[in-house]
């Protein structure tokens, strides 16, 4: 099997399951590319992206290929989702697997007050 086809199926799995589970939440997304990390917060209802945060944006210091730019990205993404008034979300991990700068962004988000 290829690997696109596994990760893209993993990805359906991992999204259908937390539309079950989400209770009406809004759903933190989560990419990772080779050099940066992206995170927005959707509300799949109305189809809109609430708050994003990622890597390559100004003043952003630490490197998104590292296990502290992710962190940084996920406390980014908390403060703002704080001062949108959201404080609970859905973890949308996407096809990628929980760990490394994924757990870290998680991690980060957790840390500055969101709830998962």
């Amino acid at each position: 099997m290829k690997k696109q086809t596994t990760f893209d199926r993993r990805k359906a799995r991992v999204r259908f399951d937390l539309k079950k589970k989400a209770d009406g939440r809004v759903r933190l997304s989560v990419y990772r590319s080779e050099k940066n990390i992206y995170a927005q917060i959707i509300d799949d209802n109305n189809q809109k992206t609430l708050v994003s945060a990622s890597s390559k944006e100004k003043g952003f210091k630490e490197k998104g290929s590292t296990l502290a730019g992710a962190k940084a990205v996920g406390a980014a993404v908390a403060e703002k989702a704080l001062k949108a008034g959201i404080k609970e979300v859905a973890f949308d991990r996407g096809g990628y697997q929980f760990h490394g700068r994924i757990k870290a962004l998680a991690d980060g988000a957790r840390e500055a007050g969101l709830v998962f």
